[in-house]
């Protein structure tokens, strides 16, 4: 290969590198927005400063302990611009209150949703994750991490699907 043409190529991958970077750093994709400054999830309802009073009360609660009664599930086969949810169902297995303070996802095309209130020790709650295949034909796999005042903090719940 000749080794001006090895330099142009490795110029255009260089600058379609940086200008992915730059275009999820500056938050102008709808994913960067999400994943920046946590809106478009209008199942929560809650504004920033209501999630950052959540992690700050989550923080503050005694710890405790959470258990998945099912931390994947599969779709199966879909078709695409079908609109799917799952209800992914916990129990407190701990001794104090469980306050599930966020969730984050992987994709703007994914939605949870969750109880505000705390969950009794013993009790069960789940988060229901909305999933939007429009515009995502392929195997899909993604994923929600989970905030809470559990003993592990962040705990990762997901789904797959093969869109049609």
């Amino acid at each position: 290969m000749n080794p001006q043409l090895k330099t142009i190529l490795l110029t255009v991958l260089t600058l379609s590198c940086f200008v992915i970077a730059l275009v999820e750093l500056s938050g102008v994709s709808q994913t960067a927005l999400f994943n920046k400054y946590h809106i478009g999830s209008s199942s929560t309802g809650m504004t920033t400063s209501e999630a950052d009073n959540r992690i700050q009360q989550a923080a503050a609660m005694p710890k405790t302990t959470i258990q998945f009664i099912d931390s994947f599930y599969s779709f199966g086969s879909i078709k695409e611009g079908d609109v799917v949810t799952h209800a992914f169902r916990f129990k407190n297995t701990g001794t104090n209150p469980l306050l599930i303070s966020k969730a984050d996802v992987s994709c703007g095309c994914t939605v949870p949703s969750f109880s505000k209130e705390p969950i009794a020790p013993g009790a069960e709650g789940k988060i229901d994750v909305q999933y939007n295949s429009k515009g995502h034909p392929g195997h899909q796999h993604k994923n929600v991490i989970v905030h809470s005042n559990g003993q592990l903090e962040a705990i990762s719940i997901g789904f797959e699907a093969d869109v049609k």
